[in-house]
């Protein structure tokens, strides 16, 4: 059966005609470089004023109330600071690229093996949501340092859920991109091997 290669209408298709090699590699060379930016320099910077204390970004399934009081406590006013700049200034700029990144990347390592027309081509926006429920967490730690130490358990709850719905979406694109990698592995693999002949 013909797969049938064109793209289609709407954001997807959009984002189709932008999946190519030369646009992808450009998009992760930027974004590794924002991202081991933050994990070498800007996120061990703002450690440094609570080590025995994860931070909220660095928490994949959430955090309590006391938790999150006890990690601003610790921090203190410095470690505050460092965390609003330059930490979440740079997890600013993070979001979008990771979103962009592998978004079109998922849809450049599935090109050939899905038909554009397919609902699974929606599968390509869940980075595009880890990005989004990114900035909301990010808005709403902003939100938690301003107003320590009256920080209410609403805001830390919906912060905490923000959190954890950032890394459920985010690991799920790192596994649907490993998935697909593999494929394009295997069928490279198929290509070159010997075959026999009788």
């Amino acid at each position: 059966m013909m797969i049938d290669y064109k793209r289609r209408a709407g954001l997807i298709g959009l984002m189709q005609g932008k999946a190519s090699g030369k646009n992808v590699l450009l998009l992760f060379v930027l974004t590794m470089a924002v991202y081991m930016l933050m994990l070498l320099v800007t996120i061990p910077r703002v450690q440094s004023y609570a080590p025995d204390t994860a931070l909220f970004d660095l928490s994949p399934t959430g955090y309590s109330h006391s938790q999150a009081l006890t990690l601003l406590q610790t921090l203190g006013h410095a470690g505050r600071d460092a965390y609003l700049f330059p930490q979440l200034a740079l997890d600013f700029v993070y979001p979008g690229l990771f979103a962009i990144c592998f978004s079109l990347m998922l849809i450049w390592v599935y090109s050939k093996r899905v038909p554009s027309q397919s609902k699974l081509w929606y599968l390509a926006m869940l980075p595009a949501l880890g990005g989004i429920f990114d900035y909301v967490e990010n808005i709403l730690i902003i939100r938690m340092i301003f107003t320590f130490p009256d920080v209410t358990e609403g805001l830390v709850s919906a912060s905490s859920w923000f959190t954890l719905l950032k890394s459920v979406f985010s690991t799920a694109s790192f596994l649907l991109l490993g998935l697909g990698f593999a494929l394009l592995l295997k069928k490279e693999l198929l290509r070159f091997a010997p075959t026999n002949e009788n």
